[in-house]
């Protein structure tokens, strides 16, 4: 007869230990995950390359060519007002994408995250090897990108060198928050709430206007909106408008990010060890 494995085992009866390692927030295992993630990919390189072109097509239609009919934007051409928040929306769909479609069909078919557990891999660690995968695609998808806005000239300050990071922080609170939401889906359906979130981020986030085009009342609904952060804290790198606000930006995405981690694991744990 076989011992029955963690995930069979009723929680109430689980020692402390392993219950307080089921609640923690990831370790090395996660870099376990994140190389299953790679090698995975290994024979998909394309599609993971793809993500790339989304943002550039962008830039070059509405930012290259709708730019030529527009004047300049806060003092600066169309396309370097642009540019920035579509990195940030890169970013954005790009982790959101990762940590909710893919994490739901990994959860509920493919069963992966049951295998893992299976080992001394811990629901922390899932939680946290998935968000870093997400990540390295992102990060992968935003130095592409700068390196179109630097050929172009859209970066105008040596501040745009933080813009790599900032957009690496951007896609962990988008990463983290998103799986943490994908935990509480029962179905596919569920996931039009995600479009339902992220499409009007992108297109009402100051991603293509400024931000007194809108009433007040408006304006601080906006604000309120984990994209306008990332948007501002860009658009401030690249354009060189650097200033103590920007450190608003950067905690409010920290805590988003360090929120979602923390429930996505708890979540998962309990998912899994019930």
């Amino acid at each position: 007869m076989t011992a029955p494995s963690l995930r069979e085992i009723p929680l109430r009866v689980l020692p402390a230990p392993v219950l307080a390692r089921s609640w923690g927030l990831g370790g090395r295992g996660s870099v376990h995950l994140i190389e299953r993630h790679a090698r995975a990919y290994r024979h998909a390189w394309l599609v993971l390359v793809s993500g790339i072109f989304e943002p550039l097509f962008y830039l070059l239609s509405i930012g290259v060519g709708l730019g030529a009919l527009v004047g300049p934007v806060g003092g600066v051409s169309f396309t370097s007002f642009v540019a920035p928040a579509l990195l940030a929306s890169s970013s954005m769909n790009g982790a959101v994408f990762d940590s909710t479609f893919n994490v739901f069909f990994r959860l509920k078919y493919a069963k992966t995250y049951d295998a893992a557990l299976a080992t001394p891999m811990r629901a922390g660690d899932i939680a946290l090897g998935e968000i870093g995968w997400a990540l390295l695609r992102g990060g992968l998808y935003a130095a592409a990108f700068l390196v179109v806005m630097l050929a172009m000239g859209l970066v105008h300050s040596l501040w745009g060198i933080a813009a790599l990071p900032a957009a690496l922080l951007i896609g962990f609170a988008f990463a983290a928050g998103g799986m943490a939401a994908t935990t509480f889906m029962r179905s596919w359906q569920d996931f039009e709430f995600v479009t339902l979130a992220t499409l009007p981020m992108f297109l009402f986030s100051t991603t293509f206007f400024p931000l007194s085009v809108y009433p007040r009342a408006i304006q601080i609904v906006v604000e309120c909106t984990p994209l306008y952060q990332g948007v501002a804290l860009l658009r401030g790198l690249t354009l060189g408008v650097v200033g103590p606000a920007l450190l608003w930006h950067v905690l409010y995405l920290a805590l988003m990010g360090l929120a979602g981690l923390y429930v996505a694991g708890r979540r998962i744990s309990r998912l899994l060890l019930r």
